[in-house]
């Protein structure tokens, strides 16, 4: 597999310091991976926010997030498909739905120790940057394109299945965190032919802190409110109340 060329595309890292290079390293170690070239997976953790406020001109790890949720995807599917063969369509894409979510690859970027080694620009630092979810599940999606890059598909493979069948495991042992939003939806589609309504009703705290309350309707009935971070995790909080309320009899081991 050709090395980073940034005539290829690729795009330019920050410049890496002696001090970075041992970070990196670290991390190679530590995630039990080997870059042939480091400029990948230091554009890998590169985040906007540090590149826009760089005083030499880089880019950000967008490109390569893009290309590592692909890979991802498809890695996570082709070993679905040859190591579960009784299993059905629907059943694929819900294992997966988790394996692959924001929350997932956040714990999973958390035990790598992915928030130690992201660069991000001041503003983001103060807000909490190094914690966000979302950030850290982009930054691996990232790390994923990159070693993709630089080591070829079978590598990037393994290194991918290392990390989630694990996770997939969990899931088929209903061990994992339910997606209760999911669930809830396909209770109610199946049982009402509806949707639930989800309302924001409020946010609340400083503005790099808020607090965000949600409540939902089903068939008439509101549940709520509940607060969450953001409003993702307020939904999941507020459809688990509904859930646990209406649906007793509903099987949704895959969610």
């Amino acid at each position: 597999m050709a090395g980073f060329r940034r005539s290829a595309g690729f795009g330019k890292a920050p410049t890496i310091s002696p001090e970075r290079r041992r970070e990196l390293s670290l991390f190679q170690r530590q995630a039990d991976i080997s870059f042939t070239n480091i400029e990948l997976l230091n554009l890998a953790f590169t985040h906007r926010s540090f590149a826009n406020e760089s005083h030499e001109t880089v880019d950000n790890n967008e490109r390569l997030e893009f290309l590592g949720d692909s890979v991802l995807g498809f890695v996570v599917s082709d070993w679905l498909f040859r190591n579960l063969p009784s299993r059905h369509e629907g059943e694929f894409s819900r294992i997966k739905s988790y394996v692959v979510s924001e929350e997932s690859l956040a714990v999973i970027a958390k035990q790598l120790g992915v928030d130690n080694y992201i660069l991000i620009g001041k503003g983001e630092e103060y807000s909490g940057g190094r914690t966000k979810k979302t950030l850290l599940a982009d930054c691996m999606e990232a790390i994923f394109g990159s070693y993709y890059l630089d080591a070829g598909i079978e590598a990037a493979r393994g290194f991918v299945l290392r990390l989630l069948v694990p996770e997939i495991e969990r899931v088929l042992e209903n061990k994992h965190k339910k997606d209760y939003k999911t669930l809830l939806q396909e209770y109610v589609q199946k049982k009402y032919k509806k949707y639930p309504v989800y309302e924001l009703l409020k946010r609340t705290g400083p503005e790099h802190d808020n607090t965000f309350w949600v409540q939902v309707s089903v068939q008439g009935k509101t549940f709520g409110p509940a607060s969450g971070s953001n409003k993702k995790e307020a939904e999941q909080s507020v459809a688990k109340i509904a859930f646990d309320a209406i649906a007793e009899d509903f099987d949704g081991n895959c969610c």
